[in-house]
């Protein structure tokens, strides 16, 4: 090892010296805080409505919880909250970001680990000692190909046809209760659980990286290769609400994962069916409605469209993982989650 590579060695070790600690919902009660909230203005009032509104979906006998998650939050600190919302029969079904699910949950699945950017030089440096950068949060760039090539020998251990995102998710889900590190992972829970996960961009994450290997590999010896149907998420998405009736949404950002689970109301009754809107929604963002149309769209916006309810509609414009843990514990220690129903929607689509 040459002296260059040795400093580098060493510097490297020194920036990801610091994981992110996942915030644990059960270790602390959030309903004090919460309850006061309630009664402030602003930002704090809005938190303890969506608060309030959650614990309506999980009260509601008829409800479906759908949680939709776009951005950071699962690196930055909020991935076992998620996972505790599956553990405890707190959500219903997933849609998300194939980052989210993907370069996050899966990669912390397979033993990997986030860290606190505690300092930040150059972004050159960083990318000169393979370590990726999320805002104040790193990634090792070597353990994220780890995740790449995992998908790659998923991929190429199923038969090759097209699967929807949620059914290979499935099977990633499938592969860490065997070969996983981590207990508390949302993908294996919701393997577990039966809560079925859906990307409407699955390929845009470390996914796509593998899954174009095999692709390529497939395609120059000769070989049939899976792919992966986007129209099939829709349908199957769908199916979950044709059946689920009456759905509430717990919405972290926005983008792809919002358009496409509130769109189902719409393609259920171009299939011919009378669904009712989404009954609840909370949507979590510090998107501005002025940008127009760059994920900003209000839930008001959306009943226009024939998506939501604005009866039961809170906006939080905030930081997601500065109002989540408060409304994930608040929801927890409350507990109308363990009166609930176990829809285990993943078995519709088992063979």
């Amino acid at each position: 090892m040459n002296t260059e590579t040795k400093i580098n060695d060493t510097r490297k070790a020194e920036l990801l010296s610091t994981p992110v600690e996942h915030i644990d919902i059960r270790s602390f009660d959030a309903r004090p805080i919460v309850d006061a909230m309630k009664k402030m203005s602003f930002t704090s009032r809005d938190t303890g409505r969506a608060a309030e509104m959650y614990n309506q979906m999980l009260a509601d006998k008829d409800c479906s919880v759908i949680l939709v998650i776009a951005g950071s939050t699962s690196a930055g600190g909020c991935m076992d909250l998620y996972a505790e919302l599956v553990r405890n029969n707190m959500v219903d079904a997933i849609v998300a970001t194939g980052a989210t699910i993907v370069d996050m949950d899966f990669f912390e699945g397979l033993g990997h680990t986030h860290y606190q950017a505690r300092e930040i030089p150059d972004d050159d440096t960083l990318r000169s000692l393979y370590i990726d950068r999320i805002y104040d949060t790193y990634i090792d760039e070597v353990a994220l190909q780890n995740v790449d090539h995992t998908v790659f020998e998923i991929a190429e251990g199923l038969a090759p046809k097209p699967y929807s995102s949620r059914a290979f998710i499935r099977e990633m889900g499938k592969y860490l209760v065997d070969y996983g590190k981590k207990d508390n992972s949302l993908v294996k829970l919701a393997y577990e659980h039966d809560v079925p996960i859906f990307c409407p961009a699955f390929t845009d994450s470390s996914a796509g990286f593998g899954l174009v290997k095999h692709q390529v590999d497939s395609m120059k010896a000769g070989k049939p290769y899976l792919t992966i149907d986007s129209i099939a998420d829709f349908r199957e998405l769908t199916d979950i609400k044709i059946k689920a009736g009456v759905t509430g949404l717990l919405m972290i950002g926005g983008g792809v994962p919002k358009n496409f689970v509130q769109d189902t109301v719409v393609c259920a009754e171009i299939l011919g069916h009378e669904v009712d809107v989404h009954k609840y929604a909370i949507q979590i963002t510090v998107a501005d409605v002025r940008d127009g149309a760059c994920s900003s769209s209000t839930l008001q916006e959306a009943a226009s469209w024939g998506k939501v309810s604005t009866a039961m509609e809170q906006m939080v414009y905030a930081e997601a993982t500065s109002v989540m843990p408060l409304i994930a514990s608040d929801a927890y220690h409350r507990g109308h989650w363990k009166d609930r129903a176990v829809r285990a929607f993943a078995r519709m689509f088992d063979a």
